[in-house]
């Protein structure tokens, strides 16, 4: 019975072999069949399609979006009420170096004025000294070629201005609001020479025209009200001792020695011995 149950087996076993062969070879064929018709439809649809369908239209290019659509209700805060704020305190800067200091002052805490010997007055106002070139603060100055008129005569009034100002300096040492290191530009400051305010002292006598807004517009007005200074009659020369006659050139003298005389031996010296 063995031998007959072993070829039973067998034979089944290539009944099932032939039967999945035959069944792969219909599935191929179903499918080859199926490629083959959408290739014949494509290519039908291609044919009955107008000549210009074969070039397709360019599409518009879309503008690129630089932002996108937010919805105002969720970005946008929250209403609240005035009462529902409450200020606090900012918090404490994570060093020292977040802290907005002030700069650091160039003068020394004891700094009164920078002291300036042997001051030279350019001008009713203007001093120059250890490289310093200062105009005195709250006044107008009068340069040296200013002129001045006085009952329809003019007078140098720039240069007798500069004048007073030398003769109340007299080289004394002037202390101005100046910086220690001094500079080529002309440098605006208030000056005094001792208790005295050098800007007051040139309004006071009218050597100088008060700034306007500056501090010394009263003492200006009281100048002017007095004539003082440039604001007063030309000064008068009658007093001076007339100017001395110019002296005539020295006539040449004869020289001392002629060169037109001979030299003759004297006649009263005894002749020599022999």
């Amino acid at each position: 019975m063995r031998p007959l149950h072993a070829a039973a087996a067998v034979s089944t076993i290539l009944v099932i072999g032939a039967a999945i062969a035959a069944g792969g070879r219909a599935v191929l064929h179903d499918e080859n069949g199926r490629v083959a018709a959408r290739a014949q439809a494509g290519m039908a649809a291609q044919s009955e399609a107008p000549a210009t369908s074969a070039n397709p239209r360019p599409k518009a290019a879309r503008p690129e979006a630089h932002s996108r659509a937010i919805d105002p209700e969720v970005v946008a805060p929250p209403q609240l009420q005035p009462e529902e704020l409450e200020r606090v305190e900012p918090r404490a800067p994570l060093s020292d170096l977040a802290l907005a200091r002030p700069p650091k002052s160039k003068m020394p805490d004891d700094w009164n004025g920078t002291k300036l010997f042997q001051p030279i007055a350019t001008a009713a106002g203007v001093i120059e000294a250890k490289g310093y070139s200062v105009a005195v603060s709250g006044i107008d100055i009068i340069t040296q070629d200013e002129t001045c008129a006085d009952g329809g005569k003019s007078w140098t009034c720039g240069s007798r201005a500069r004048t007073a100002f030398r003769a109340f300096l007299r080289g004394r040492a002037v202390v101005c609001a100046v910086p220690p290191e001094g500079g080529r530009d002309l440098i605006a400051a208030e000056c005094r020479v001792g208790n005295q305010d050098v800007g007051q002292w040139l309004i006071e006598n009218g050597w100088a025209r008060a700034a306007k807004g500056g501090p010394y517009v009263e003492a200006g007005e009281k100048a002017r009200t007095a004539r003082k200074g440039i604001f007063g009659p030309a000064p008068s020369l009658s007093g001076l001792p007339p100017a001395p006659a110019p002296v005539a050139a020295a006539q040449p003298t004869q020289p001392i020695l002629d060169s037109s005389a001979t030299a003759t031996p004297p006649t009263d010296q005894p002749a020599p011995s022999e």
